[in-house]
């Protein structure tokens, strides 16, 4: 072993004076690891150096330790980093006899983040048109939030963030020969919600009834927004997080025309306009880790060449641009298989695959909009097949668009998800969402957790991604540690905490493997709700029928109702063994919850509640699965047994739901608008639920159901908007 940096650090007792810290050409990568040993207050010393280690990769790191003297070394500082992070976290929590020798190596080399990212309603996001996006786009321009949020993924273990955005360039760069096209301030519309659903393709969202009434939410030339961006991405670059921005194509929300850019694909103006912005982005930006694209959102009647004919013209020559201005800068281009042939993407950007200096990379969906399905997926089974044979890694596109109020947390679940990865064609994955802005924190009525940073409300979902993605083989027992130190309670309780928690979680993927809509428009859990033109409901409410008729995930192991209507003989679990598992996971919750308290107020407190809510939630869907069952082998049948029992189940699946709303009431702001599905709306899906009863035969007159659940809810205050006013 040869030896190069040096970091010492020596951890002490709060009970002396200081700490002594002597550190050898010192940087804040390892830094912030050795921030986070001293905090811990325990009596050790710690050395931390830079090696060369052949069993070591870019951010592994190995543990030794010798009594109370323990030794870190990594080959680089990011692995330093990470190697004082667990170092640190082993003695908070069990002290230094937790602490064993060991060496770790990233599982996945790319751990990142989804962000829709709505930096003005000039430049939207696919996101823009809800609640979410609204609250959050000065939150976007608050370097604060940078920091909090960046540092939260670097304990998490992730290191990067993507960036998207419809069309970025104008609040983001000044591009030669297009000047004018730069934004000078960041805008909002007050009168946004003025519909409820906006294209699924990204089309209109900067239209003249969104400008006409803009708020300046801040000022800023765009010579002050090119700094602050430095600044950011020079931040996470200080904790090993890289930045990427990743685009839907052809959009120019923000250009106005102006020189004649459009949306065509055989603009020579348009083309010439994105080549120059995407290689002034890397000259601007020079922590800028990468870029990708999408071909085919808005790029109607072309076909799938002409589609990357034009992407290599604007991207692929931009990023060609950039390398030959700056020789030896590694550069990251990231291409969606998304509307695209595996093929015809590498045949034409041929040249960036060979430049030493280009990493070239896929993006695949990889479980469609709901990771929250099943563990293991199939989409991607000929994409890899395609792939393999030319040596060109993927990143996996790991969309959450379930778990967006309610805290989740189920590390058997992610830990099989991440192993079932195909591993040999994997550069990575990013995990987010579409229909949600992991920003900052809306929806709480009260209390601390309102305007709290996402990451730090749903902090266990996005360690559980990060650290599993880093390690799959973290071990139960030390996520149960981490919840102990996180919430300060004893073993014996943090034991029933993860019991409770994984219980209630595994609703999501149970429900969603059962009801698979693959697509954000097509599922939402929490609501149970599409939009509407798939649902064919006029809410957009999944009633009886549409639970009857939607089959499974292909891999979830369950039965279509149809098929166990049919007698159809099979090794997977029949709609009613679903609705049993349901039960079980609602009735283990909440028995554990029994046995934990916490003062109102804390954030334990809070995620109790949050459990609480979503074994609320399981016993609707327990209660609808066995009503629409029953109800399709009355129909089937023709005997009234069956649909006494139909009535029975919706009358209990409509009494669950107004418990899941109370509860939800209690702690949440309703209804909540969103991009995808629109408002969600809890106290008019009451109302639905009672509809199932009718649908089913029965009378959802019902005696005893609460009237008020159907009154039409008081105004929600914004924070963005005229209902802020």
């Amino acid at each position: 072993m040869k030896y190069g940096l040096l970091v010492l650090c020596f951890c002490v007792v709060p009970s002396l004076l200081h700490a002594a810290v002597v550190m050898d050409q010192p940087g804040p990568q390892a830094a912030f690891g050795r921030d986070a040993l001293l905090a811990t207050g325990v009596a050790c010393d710690v050395r931390m150096s830079i090696v060369e280690d052949d069993a070591l990769k870019s951010e592994g790191f190995r543990i030794v330790r010798k009594g109370d003297q323990i030794r870190i070394t990594a080959i680089d500082a990011a692995g330093l980093m990470y190697g004082g992070l667990e170092v640190a976290e082993l003695l908070r929590e069990g002290g230094i006899k937790a602490l064993k020798n060991a060496l770790q190596n990233p599982y996945m080399q790319m751990r990142g983040t989804k962000f829709n990212a709505p930096l003005d309603l000039r430049t939207p996001s696919y996101t823009d048109v809800c609640d979410s996006a609204q609250v959050n786009i000065p939150t976007m321009w608050d370097f604060s939030f940078w920091t909090e949020y960046i540092d939260a993924l670097a304990s998490a273990r992730y290191n990067y963030i993507s960036m998207w955005s419809l069309h970025p360039f104008p609040s983001l760069v000044k591009v030669p020969g297009y000047e004018k096209v730069a934004l000078n301030d960041v805008l909002r519309s007050r009168t946004i919600r003025a519909k409820e659903y906006y294209s699924l393709l990204g089309q209109g969202f900067v239209s003249p009834e969104i400008l006409e009434d803009a708020e300046v939410v801040k000022k800023m030339t765009i010579d002050e927004k090119i700094d602050f961006w430095r600044q950011v991405m020079a931040y996470g670059k200080s904790r090993n997080v890289d930045f990427y921005f990743v685009t839907w194509n052809i959009f120019t929300d923000g250009t106005f025309g102006q020189y004649g850019i459009t949306e065509k694909v055989d603009n020579p103006v348009t083309v010439d306009y994105f080549r120059k912005s995407v290689a002034q982005m890397f000259l601007t930006y020079p922590d800028l880790a990468g870029i990708g694209l999408t071909t085919g959102e808005n790029m109607p009647k072309v076909n799938q060449q002409e589609k990357e004919d034009w992407a290599f013209a604007t991207y692929g020559q931009g990023v060609l641009d950039a390398a030959k201005a700056m020789p030896g800068r590694k550069i990251r281009f990231i291409h969606r298989q998304h509307m695209a042939s595996a093929q015809a993407v590498l045949d034409t950007f041929e040249p960036l695959v060979e430049n030493p200096d280009i990493d070239f990379v896929f993006s695949f969906k990889y479980a469609k909009a709901h990771v929250y399905s099943s563990t293991k997926q199939p989409y991607h089974e000929k994409f890899v097949k395609d792939l393999a044979p030319r040596g060109v890694k993927t990143i996996w596109t790991l969309r959450n668009d379930d778990t967006f109020q309610f805290r989740w947390g189920a590390p058997g679940f992610v830990r099989e998800f991440m192993e079932n990865i195909p591993y040999d064609v994997s550069q990575g994955y990013y995990f987010g969402s579409d229909q949600w802005i992991w920003g900052r924190e809306f929806l709480h009525r009260s209390g601390p957790s309102q305007g709290e940073l996402e990451l730090k409300k749903h902090a266990y979902q996005w360690m559980l991604w990060g650290r599993l993605g880093y390690d799959p083989t973290l071990s139960d027992k030390r996520i149960i540690d981490w919840l102990g130190s996180r919430f300060d309670l004893d073993a014996t309780q943090a034991r029933v905490l993860f019991d409770a928690w994984q219980n209630a979680s595994m609703i999501y993927p149970t429900v969603t493997g059962f009801h698979w809509g693959s697509l954000d428009f097509q599922w939402y859990i929490e609501g149970c709700e599409s939009k509407p033109s798939y649902s064919k409901t006029e809410t957009g409410f999944n009633d009886v029928n549409f639970f009857i008729s939607l089959p499974p995930h292909p891999y979830a192991d369950c039965q279509s109702i149809p098929d166990f209507v049919a007698g159809k003989k099979s090794d997977k679990q029949n709609p009613m063994q679903v609705a049993d598992r349901l039960e079980d996971y609602s009735n283990q919750a909440e028995a554990l919850l029994k046995k934990l308290n916490a003062a109102p107020g804390m954030e334990l407190a809070r995620s109790l509640a949050d459990i609480d809510i979503v074994a609320a939630m399981g016993r609707y869907y327990t209660e609808k699965i066995r009503g629409s069952t029953q109800l399709a082998l009355f129909r089937e049948t023709q005997k009234p047994e069956h649909q006494a029992k139909a009535i029975e189940h919706l009358v209990k699946a409509a009494r669950a739901w107004q418990i899941y709303t109370e509860k939800v009431l209690a702690l949440y702001k309703n209804p909540l608008w969103t991009n995808r599905v629109g408002y969600v709306d809890l106290k008019a899906n009451y109302l639905c639920a009672l509809d199932d009863i009718r649908i089913a035969g029965g009378n959802p007159a019902i005696a005893g159901f609460p009237a008020e659940l159907a009154t039409e809810n008081e105004p929600v205050a914004r924070p963005w908007g005229k209902a802020a006013q």
